[in-house]
């Protein structure tokens, strides 16, 4: 979809371009099954030029085969309008499919960057529009499959256009109660086409946005600063600013770290204990639908 604000997507002939067999994808999942912890899978990608949708589903369905004792969470609300448009089948239908062949039990927050058509005409012109996202989101929901928010901001939206993609949020959330958490992207211009253009948001604006996200979402439990984005220091202040989780250990992250981000790509859960402690909050680990398993005192 050549989104400006991407530094990850490839064309097909370009440079580190590549496409997942099921075999390579097993093998992913097979090396990180060397940590005895591991709870899930997060399966995203780009919108392939000449893959159906069988392509993808065969993927999932292949990996829910292999690891059924992962919980499966895959793709964005882009993706799915994507694959409704290649198969001609409707929204429904795709999500029907993904959930019972390829074991999908919740989709990706990904893809809502911002819910404003002036943006997405400006930044993403090719992918699905505001509407869409939510209506995948909502159809989602309404099949019982769990969904997770976002919002990429920092680059062209303007305070209002913010304030309106969380309104638009709380107001499908107050209709459904499908979301289970809610992700502050700040945008990372490294790399992008809009890195000569746009600097990096302040750690002020990324803790200011926080909280309103925090007072503006009254009907989420969950809001998340996510430390492979935000930086480990700075999660762990936001966790002072609203949030109450700043996800997992997390094994192998490439999009964010390919637009420049300068995290690590992956945090032992002794680590993850220490920064929570030091916040003054109490660690608490939960499963893949947010129930908490044990509390660490």
């Amino acid at each position: 979809s050549h989104c400006k604000f991407c530094a990850f997507g490839r064309d097909a002939d370009e440079k580190g371009a590549y496409a997942m067999t099921k075999a390579q994808a097993i093998a992913v999942v097979e090396d990180a099954m060397r940590d005895p912890n591991l709870a899930g899978l997060h399966v995203v990608s780009g919108l392939h030029p000449t893959w159906s949708f069988e392509n993808y589903l065969g993927i999932v369905e292949a990996l829910h085969e292999r690891f059924p004792q992962l919980y499966m969470k895959g793709f964005t609300g882009v993706e799915i309008t994507h694959f409704a448009e290649i198969s001609g089948l409707p929204v429904e239908e795709v999500l029907r499919q993904l959930r019972d062949r390829g074991g999908l039990q919740a989709i990706a927050g990904g893809g809502a960057e911002i819910l404003s058509d002036r943006v997405r005409g400006e930044l993403c012109p090719n992918k699905a529009t505001a509407d869409e996202w939510l209506t995948v989101a909502r159809t989602a929901h309404k099949l019982g499959i769990k969904s997770n928010a976002s919002m990429l901001y920092g680059h062209i939206e303007t305070m209002e256009e913010r304030v309106d993609h969380l309104l638009r949020l709380r107001e499908l959330q107050d209709e459904t109660g499908g979301f289970q958490t809610f992700i502050c992207f700040p945008f990372l211009p490294k790399h992008t086409e809009l890195g000569k253009e746009v600097k990096q948001t302040s750690m002020w604006d990324d803790l200011r946005t926080m909280a309103i996200s925090r007072l503006m979402l009254d009907n989420f439990k969950n809001i998340k600063a996510y430390w492979v984005m935000l930086t480990v220091p700075v999660a762990q202040v936001a966790l002072g600013f609203g949030a109450n989780d700043i996800d997992g250990t997390v094994h192998k992250e490439t999009i964010l770290h390919d637009a420049g981000a300068k995290s690590p790509t992956a945090l032992s859960e002794d680590n993850i204990i220490r920064i929570i402690k030091e916040a003054g909050r109490t660690p608490a680990a939960c499963d893949c639908n947010f129930n908490i398993l044990r509390i660490i005192e």
